[in-house]
């Protein structure tokens, strides 16, 4: 329910899982002292997170959160044709570049800003063109801005389809994957994210071969992107080997992405992250 018992969670989770950690933010976990818009979100919004991070060792990582929200209602946001709703957002992700900087610049090791939109439809639309192109402009925009790569890593993360959206996603795998390599951007690949014939393990190598560095969420897609807690299960033992085989422990970030809302929360944490530990070892 708030700041306080979320952190008490994650600090009793912590003690479960061993290793150096960081800790993967949405913009709407900001603690900020006033209401505020997400299109005017700034660093010391997030200033106990911060120190709640140096306080355990902890790095943190960031995403703009393009979703749960009333200028999103429609499920179009950085490709909607209402220029105010597109203007609102692409604001909102340059606000959370400037927080991710900050966060790097604070704890001394590089944060991830990984930009997911949940844009399509849910039936073919007549043109797949228009939205495309109304993404590209608005993230040429967002990234116009040359911010600290030393600390700062820009990533967008593609999607085959969403629930009421099921015929057409603009962020796709195809326009992220060339976007990111035409602007010097990472890819951020979720395995819950693709046809379920499609494995990431077998992306990462064909991506390591273009790209320094690669971005993941791990999760496990039972029916498609359902993001159950994950097992010890045998996509994510090969997706540990691809990492280890391409000696890229040092060119992968590996964020995980899951939830079940039924079970105990600090329980789920363990359970996905020392799975997630386990393959590494294993690998």
């Amino acid at each position: 329910r708030n700041f306080d018992e979320l952190t008490a969670d994650l600090d009793e989770a912590l003690k479960l899982i061993p290793g150096r950690h960081k800790i993967n933010l949405h913009a709407s976990y900001s603690v900020a002292d006033r209401p505020v818009e997400r299109n005017s979100l700034i660093p010391a919004d997030f200033s106990a997170w911060v120190d709640y991070a140096k306080d355990r060792g902890l790095g943190l990582d960031f995403n703009p959160t393009l979703f749960s929200h009333p200028m999103a209602e429609d499920s179009l946001t950085l490709s909607s044709p209402d220029p105010a709703k597109r203007r609102y957002w692409i604001d909102h992700c340059k606000c959370s570049r400037k927080i991710a900087e900050s966060f790097g610049k604070a704890l001394g090791q590089p944060a991830l800003d990984n930009i997911w939109i949940p844009d399509g439809y849910k039936e073919v639309p007549a043109d797949r063109l228009g939205p495309r192109m109304r993404l590209k402009e608005s993230l040429d925009e967002i990234f116009s801005e040359k911010l600290d790569g030393s600390v700062l890593y820009d990533s967008v993360e593609s999607k085959v389809f969403g629930l009421g959206l099921e015929a057409y996603t603009v962020g796709s795998h195809a326009f992220y994957m060339n976007y990111a390599a035409k602007n010097g951007l990472l890819c951020l690949l979720d395995n819950g994210h693709y046809h379920p014939t499609e494995m990431v393990s077998d992306k990462i190598p064909a991506m390591l071969l273009f790209s320094e560095k690669l971005a993941l969420h791990v999760t496990r897609p039972m029916r498609w992107d359902s993001d159950h807690v994950f097992r010890f299960d045998d996509e994510v033992r090969e997706i540990a080997a691809e990492i280890v085989r391409c000696g890229a422990l040092d060119r992968v970030f590996i964020g995980l992405d899951y939830f079940d809302a039924s079970l105990n929360r600090v329980a789920a944490w363990v359970i996905g992250m020392r799975n997630m530990q386990k393959a590494l070892l294993t690998a």
